[in-house]
């Protein structure tokens, strides 16, 4: 980005971010940066966590102060967050309230309307309030989806609240009155565990439900990283960000997690856990033979890690299932089985203007993972043959 774009973004940003100050506060007696110095966070703490979400975003550091304000004046913007057929895994990720996060602090001080977890409200108070925040910021609010969406003759299997609605009446409703819409979790982005075969309620992912244009924020769970930086893409920018063939954001799934992982040394060196607990597994060995499914899957879950960033499943011994592609719970079992050269099959139904050319790319990657497996067979064929010679040396 030449330094006049940088420039010009810059100021389009402030513009923006001025027009966003004249709103009122959610919280007139309080502010973010009151309630994260309450946790313990220095000023320090939050331009370093500021500097972190522009790497993430892949802006330069000339737009740190920018993301820092936008923060700040997060709890301008209406979010609605709705639950539809979930564990609330998504919720827990983000809210972390254990161990609080300046993510989840920030995304605490949000002028959240809804959010079935978190409100005191229920029964008719709760459709009340939902109403209510749906007509006041009606076509200016965020909305947030958590959860597959039991569709057609089975959408009863999803009836919510004092007046019976279903899952799929209320989010369509509200779709419509929404500026920007967000389908978190891969329930609610590509169906889930809910439409795994034979789906028994015909659950469906939320881009199936509304007509009106979804970005995708998979992942069981995703980063909370991943949807607080959604957030603020629509506070700096006033607009959705940049996605694949699947409508995920490309900042956040736009590399494999085979390309961030801190096992690839060991990949490329054909060292691999042959089986959970032996030596390889001891010297943090590659886990593709075990089942490991990080050349198939795209997102950045190695760079954001989970429990307060201090761990993800490959660093704590197990391999990625693959949980932030769609129709993972068909397609990428067994999960501690490699896909070796099975047929690949839900990458050949993409959505989008670049459809062709991410086909393409996946053909690649399919032979890819051929490649892989002969790879992994190989280099155990060869550590054999090492561990024959050096008996006959003895």
């Amino acid at each position: 980005m030449s330094n006049h774009k940088e420039t010009k973004l810059v100021e389009d940003i402030n513009r923006r971010l001025d027009e966003l100050a004249k709103m009122p506060k959610v919280r007139e007696d309080s502010s973010i940066m009151q309630t994260l110095q309450e946790h313990g966070f220095t000023r320090r703490d939050f331009m370093k966590w500021a500097g972190g979400m522009a790497a993430m975003l892949s802006l330069p550091s000339v737009f740190i102060p920018s993301i820092a304000r936008a923060a700040e004046m997060a709890d301008r913007l209406p979010l609605v967050w709705l639950h539809m057929a979930e564990c609330t895994g998504c919720s827990e990720s983000l809210l972390r309230t254990d161990t609080p996060t300046i993510d989840s602090l920030i995304f605490d001080h949000i002028s959240l309307e809804y959010h079935e977890t978190v409100m005191a409200a229920s029964g008719w108070q709760a459709d009340e309030n939902l109403e209510h925040a749906i007509e006041k910021y009606k076509g200016r609010y965020v909305l947030l989806v958590e959860g597959g969406i039991p569709d057609g003759s089975s959408s009863y299997f999803l009836t919510i609240g004092a007046h019976g609605k279903t899952g799929r009446e209320i989010a369509i409703h509200a779709s419509d009155n929404a500026y920007a819409i967000f389908a978190i979790g891969t329930c609610s982005s590509f169906g889930g565990i809910q439409a795994a075969a034979p789906n028994p309620t015909n659950a469906q992912p939320l881009h199936k439900i509304t007509n009106k244009r979804v970005i995708n924020v998979p992942g069981c769970p995703p980063s909370e990283k991943n949807i607080v930086g959604n957030v603020l893409n629509v506070l700096l920018f006033n607009a959705l960000p940049a996605v694949d063939v699947y409508n995920r954001p490309k900042w956040a799934y736009g590399l494999r997690i085979h390309d961030l992982c801190e096992r690839r040394g060991h990949f490329d060196a054909g060292e691999f856990v042959q089986e959970f607990g032996d030596e390889g597994a001891k010297k943090g060995y590659c886990l593709y033979k075990v089942g490991c499914k990080g050349p198939y899957t795209f997102n950045n879950c190695g760079r954001e890690r989970f429990n307060s960033h201090t761990s993800w499943p490959i660093q704590a011994g197990h391999g990625c299932i693959g949980c932030s592609e769609p129709n993972f719970w068909d397609t990428m079992k067994t999960f501690e089985e490699p896909l070796g050269d099975r047929h690949f099959q839900s990458v050949f139904s993409g959505l989008g203007a670049d459809a062709i050319t991410d086909k393409i790319g996946i053909g690649v990657l399919a032979l890819t993972g051929v490649g892989i497996a002969a790879h992994a067979l190989l280099s155990g064929v060869a550590a054999k043959e090492d561990s024959h010679k050096g008996a006959s040396n003895e």
